[in-house]
């Protein structure tokens, strides 16, 4: 077995996402994300490969056998002290031979030096395992999706303006609050494919990232503007689409009182892992770059 960085380049990509599919086929992977989803998410998936691969080289391993080739990869990253996990995927002919645990101790030492750690995992019981014995907490989490019924929503009590670049600062500042550091390069990497919404006022500032429909990332300062965000992006939902919030903790109370206003369905999504943090109330976590 050969253990190498992943490189920033299409093959490195497409290597990435190819053990990400063979690992998890239909089911969601660590990251959340469905090989089924076509030629979009595939460039989603090698987007956020070479961005880590440029930004956390340290961080982005793949094991190769001398035989069977690529078997298993790993994306993480540092910002600020916080470490995240992106993806750990091992393909099944490699499963059970301990390459999982060998890239997932690389990441691990990659982020040593930090306080906290973040991963949002499957209900997999491999994942959550693996993560306990990594030392972090996990925290079972919900996941809000259906049609919206825009009539049962409130109407957004102040403003919500479309982000840019711009709001990079306002952003990180919300991060530390929320996450203990800052995503920096993350959010030029996030905007690339989500619409991004702001809030920033006298009660607080905010962000979110949806595409869709779908809620990449959130948050606030307050419950109100958290509740603001989340409102605005549901109702920005294409005619005939569905949303998708995934990775919401319980102590989120007010994101499960928008999701019952909007008539979205409640259900089990996992875990958040957590080192160093509680389980937030005021952040709903990406899954790509968490």
């Amino acid at each position: 077995m050969i253990l190498r960085p992943v490189r920033d380049d299409e093959r490195d990509a497409e290597v990435v996402r190819e053990i990400a599919a063979a690992a998890f086929g239909a089911p969601r992977s660590l990251d959340g994300g469905h090989p089924t989803a076509g030629t979009a998410w595939a460039a989603r998936q090698d987007s956020r490969t070479r961005h880590l691969a440029r930004t956390d080289p340290g961080g982005c391993w793949i094991v190769e056998d001398e035989t069977a080739g690529p078997v298993g990869a790993v994306l993480s990253a540092r910002r600020e002290g916080t470490w995240s996990l992106s993806l750990l995927a091992v393909v099944p002919g490699a499963q059970g031979k301990e390459v999982g645990k060998a890239l997932l101790a690389r990441a691990l030492h990659y982020g040593r030096a930090c306080l906290r750690g973040i991963a949002c995992a499957p209900g997999d019981p491999v994942a959550a395992r693996t993560l306990r014995r990594a030392g972090l907490t996990l925290h079972p989490t919900i996941r809000l999706s259906g049609p919206v019924d825009t009539t049962g929503l409130d109407p957004l009590d102040g403003a919500v303006h479309q982000g840019t670049s711009r709001h990079q600062d306002l952003m990180d500042s919300v991060d530390r609050r929320t996450r203990g550091g800052a995503h920096g390069p993350d959010h030029e990497e996030l905007l690339r494919h989500h619409a991004l919404f702001v809030v920033d006022d006298l009660a607080g500032s905010g962000y979110c990232y949806a595409r869709e429909g779908h809620i990449e990332a959130l948050a606030a300062t307050s419950r109100r503007l958290a509740t603001r965000l989340l409102t605005a992006a549901l109702v920005a939902t294409p005619p005939g689409r569905s949303a998708r919030v995934t990775h919401v903790c319980a102590e989120s109370q007010w994101a499960l009182d928008v999701a019952v206003a909007a008539g979205l369905s409640l259900t089990n999504d996992g875990f958040l892992c957590l080192r160093g943090l509680r389980p937030p109330e005021l952040a709903i976590y990406s899954r790509t770059v968490p």
